[in-house]
């Protein structure tokens, strides 16, 4: 409807008001509403004052590194040591754990998804921004609509009219409906809108960040596990080899073919070894704790899966993301940008205060002393009422709108903080992969040439040619380096992992299952 036939309708309505009837004023939105909603539609074509939000541009680098990477790791034999290829890829799958191979970790990240106190918090906190939004848009988007009634008794004297003395009682009886509108001719209530928008994607990518820390929290415990419990049965032999290999100090020392100070210093490694096993213990005891709060249970009622390096397989293509495409797969860079485009719409709102404010009000209804004439023609009442603010003198405007534009200038370089460090985890992480094959090439050497040392050894002993006690002391340096063997093992799996997180954990299409019961746009009944 063009402003031209508003004006007219409204001159019509307000000179030749239609008569009312009972039905009329039962449904009272038959001429009243479409008045005060073909006057918004017409002035809501106009403009929204601030700035229209504009991504970021995304990073142009071609790579992570100054220095080119290669687009495999290198290999060592045993557990751990494939090759590892890095695949270009748009995105990371959004079950990345199961690449690991292992159920019982599959298992329990399901487990953690459904039960976690941590992901019911950040999804009850999504709905509340969900709701905050749908509120904010019924009470700005449409009309708002009131019905009244009421009923009064009074009494007058009516000597005061030069009437005979007397008090003449009545009852009164109004009924009506009350309809607003506040115009929104500039665009407050449709920038309010968006920065209520953006919260509710900053929650939204808040509660996608959220899952992929808990399931990196739960995938990373389950390897610590597995990597103690490799270093606990590692140091368990060890401490059994020295307690042999004191024991035949002193059968040495009796039978006069040792020194004393050989079985104290032999005695002093026994006991160092010793006291670095609980330490050991009560760290695997932690882990089993703390799977069992990911898990949403209690430490003393949680699910006990202890877990083995042997549970684990090393995934052999790793996803690469470039630069580019890298921040609308993480998280934590897409709700910077959501907090980004929040204040951008404040500033916005913080801009049309300085302009006028219309609003339209309007009412419909009756008034009578009987219940029976209440909606009679002859009882109508009608009003309609427009006001227009401006501001004249608030100093405080400025610095509001100021305030808000070093609110923008905030996020803006938050958000390139947080790209910067996005960049630079994924950096970190893919040097440590190249790193971590090496290591662990160079400790399944070790352990080989260690092993071969051992079996040398033993042969030498069943020839007659070497001691037990030379024995003992080859089990032994294979148990040490079995136990940085794990590491290494461990570590690969670690770096893996943090991999996937850096990628973004598949966040894209979490996002979409997300949105699913939250959509920030949904359309109110009127």
């Amino acid at each position: 409807m063009g402003r031209r036939r508003i004006h007219r309708y409204l001159k019509i309505m307000t000179t030749n008001p239609p008569a009312t009837t009972r039905h009329d004023l039962l449904h009272s939105r038959g001429w009243l509403l479409p008045v005060i909603a073909a006057l918004g539609g017409g002035i809501l074509a106009g403009c929204a004052v601030g700035r229209n939000y504009q991504h970021p541009a995304p990073p142009q680098d071609a790579g992570y590194t100054t220095q080119a990477l290669t687009t495999e790791t290198a290999s060592a034999p045993g557990p751990m040591g494939g090759i590892q290829r890095f695949v270009p890829s748009g995105a990371v799958s959004a079950t990345w754990w199961q690449d690991l191979g292992s159920a019982k970790l599959n298992s329990m990240v399901e487990q953690a998804l459904r039960s976690s106190p941590t992901l019911v918090a950040a999804t009850a906190t999504l709905r509340e921004a969900n709701q905050t939004y749908a509120a904010q848009a019924g009470t700005t988007q449409i009309p708002q609509a009131n019905a009244r009634l009421s009923a009064q008794r009074q009494g007058t004297n009516t000597a005061a009219a030069g009437l005979p003395d007397g008090e003449r009682v009545f009852n009164l009886y109004h009924s009506s409906v009350e309809v607003s509108y506040n115009f929104d001719l500039f665009g407050s209530n449709r920038r309010t809108l968006e920065a209520l928008a953006a919260q509710v994607d900053y929650q939204r990518y808040q509660l996608a960040g959220a899952r992929l820390t808990l399931v990196g929290n739960v995938v990373t415990t389950a390897i610590t596990q597995a990597q103690l419990a490799a270093q606990i049965q590692a140091s368990e032999a060890t401490l059994a080899d020295q307690e042999a290999q004191l024991a035949i100090a002193r059968q040495r020392v009796v039978l006069g073919a040792a020194a004393q100070n050989e079985v104290s210093a032999l005695q002093t490694q026994v006991e160092l070894t010793r006291a670095d096993i609980p330490p050991l213990r009560t760290a695997f005891d932690q882990t089993h704790h703390l799977l069992a709060v990911l898990l949403g249970q209690t430490p003393g009622t949680g699910t006990n899966f202890p877990f083995s390096l042997a549970d684990f397989t090393l995934p052999t293509s790793l996803p690469m993301i470039v630069p580019s495409e890298l921040v609308r797969q993480r998280p934590d860079i897409q709700a910077a940008e959501a907090l980004l485009r929040a204040a951008n719409a404040q500033y916005g709102v913080a801009v049309a205060k300085f302009y006028p404010q219309i609003a339209l009000s309007g009412n419909l209804g009756s008034q009578a002393l009987t219940t029976a004439s209440l909606f009679d023609g002859g009882s109508l009442i009608w009003g309609l009422a427009g006001q227009l603010t401006q501001p004249l003198f608030r100093s405080g405007l400025r610095a509001e709108a100021r305030a808000a534009d070093a609110g923008f200038d905030a996020a803006a370089a938050n958000y390139r903080q947080t790209v910067l460090q996005a960049l630079r985890n994924v950096a970190d992480v893919l040097r440590a992969l190249d790193n971590d094959a090496h290591t662990l090439k160079a400790q399944t050497n070790a352990d080989a040439s260690a092993h071969e040392s051992m079996q040398s050894t033993r042969r030498q002993y069943d020839l007659g040619a070497a001691s037990y006690l030379q024995v003992l002391v080859a089990q032994q340096q294979v148990r040490q380096i079995r136990i940085s063997l794990s590491a290494a093992q461990a570590r690969r799996l670690f770096d893996t992992v943090a991999l996937y997180q850096a990628m973004g954990g598949g966040f894209p299409a979490n996002a979409e299952a997300l949105a699913a019961n939250c959509d920030p746009h949904m359309q109110l009944p009127l």
